[in-house]
Parts: structure tokens; sequence; C-alpha cells
């Protein structure tokens, strides 16, 4: 296995992980901007309002996200281990 298999591997794995983890990373990202927004208009300096909003966000967006981030998962896994024969050698 060379170098640029083993890079072209860790390239992949980082894609996968940004593709995976994106929608949730934007969606508490969005939630919380709106929330600091709500925060800075009302002078409501309440530090409990800023994460109970980007955790309940998160978690539907589990819901919604979860099965198209589980197959991501699962092509990416199934892809290393179809082949695995070429990276060991």
């Amino acid at each position: 296995m060379s170098g640029e298999d083993v890079i072209g591997l860790a390239e992949n794995g980082i894609w996968a992980i940004l593709y995976i983890s994106g929608p949730l990373v934007l969606l508490a990202l969005i939630v919380g901007l709106l929330v600091s927004i709500f925060q800075a208009t009302t002078q409501i300096q309440e530090q409990t309002l800023a994460f109970i909003p980007k955790i309940v966000a998160v978690l539907i967006g589990i819901v919604f996200f979860g099965p198209w981030m589980l197959s991501r998962m699962l092509s990416y896994t199934i892809d290393i281990y179809e082949n695995l024969t070429t990276f060991i050698g």
C-alpha cells in the first residue's frame, strides 16, 4: 500500500465524516444563531436558553437525517471491507 493510497483512504474518511456530521452541525449552527439573535433583542442572558433549543434541534435532526446518515456510514464501511484485501496487500 503506497502513501497515495493511505492519503486517499484518509481523504475519503474525512469526507464521509463531513457528509455525515454536516447536516446536524449546520442545524445546530442555525438554531444557535437564531437563539443568539433572540437573546440580543430581548436582552435575556440565560445560559440554558442557548443549549436546550440546540439539543432539541439536533435530536429532531437525528430523527430526520438518521436513516440517510446510517446509509452513508454503511456504504463507507462496506467499501472499506470490500477493498480490505487491496489495503493489506
